[in-house]
């Protein structure tokens, strides 16, 4: 898997249903902790709100996802959220439902109905984008050596993050999934070189 498709930037929308007020928002998030921010920030900005419904999925493989029907009947609010981010083919994202009730009860179909539309609003709002994977590395080569890997990484256009040189250079790279065996064959080319390559971090 080279690529996923996630959203550019963060959105609101805000719809009405019987009275209730019903404030959609989507974020790009990179992890769990980052999603529990911006619930803080929201149970902050709405500290009125009767509800705040939520749904995200995080990771390539798509395993990593929760849904929250915060007081909702079970199965009303958070699944109909992650139900239109499955179909909508997206990861790395979050969609917090905000509610003021107004009165009048919309039972448990009318709230599926509702969080499923707002959810689906907020995502119409934004610009999905393509995104590649991308897996990070540290090389550690002699600091004589370190032109001869510069101009080796620069010709696999690989993105130099960071260089630190100390009895070792150590520089830090990203490189695209969809370019990753073509450089791990290139390095052949530098059987010269002592030269180290290890993993970083890799967003998964």
């Amino acid at each position: 898997m080279d690529s996923y498709f996630s959203i550019s930037s963060a959105q609101l929308v805000e719809t009405k249903e019987k009275a209730s007020k019903f404030i959609a928002y989507i974020f790009p998030i990179e992890s769990e902790e980052e999603a529990k921010q911006q619930l803080d920030h929201l149970w902050q900005l709405h500290p009125k709100a009767t509800h705040i419904c939520y749904a995200y999925r995080l990771g390539f493989d798509k395993n990593n996802y929760r849904a929250n029907d915060d007081g909702e009947p079970s199965g009303t609010a958070g699944k109909p959220i992650l139900g239109q981010i499955d179909a909508h083919q997206l990861t790395q994202v979050l969609i917090a439902v905000v509610r003021y009730y107004g009165g009048t009860k919309l039972g448990v179909s009318g709230l599926i109905q509702a969080y499923k539309e707002a959810a689906l609003e907020v995502i119409q709002s934004s610009t999905i984008v393509e995104k590649e994977i991308v897996s990070y590395f540290t090389i550690s080569t002699t600091n004589e050596e370190y032109n001869v890997v510069i101009s080796f990484l620069k010709k696999q256009k690989a993105t130099i993050m960071q260089q630190k040189f100390e009895e070792n250079c150590l520089i830090d790279i990203s490189i695209s999934n969809k370019q990753k065996e073509q450089f791990f064959t290139a390095i052949n080319e530098l059987y010269q070189v002592n030269l180290n390559i290890k993993p970083s971090h890799e967003i998964q």
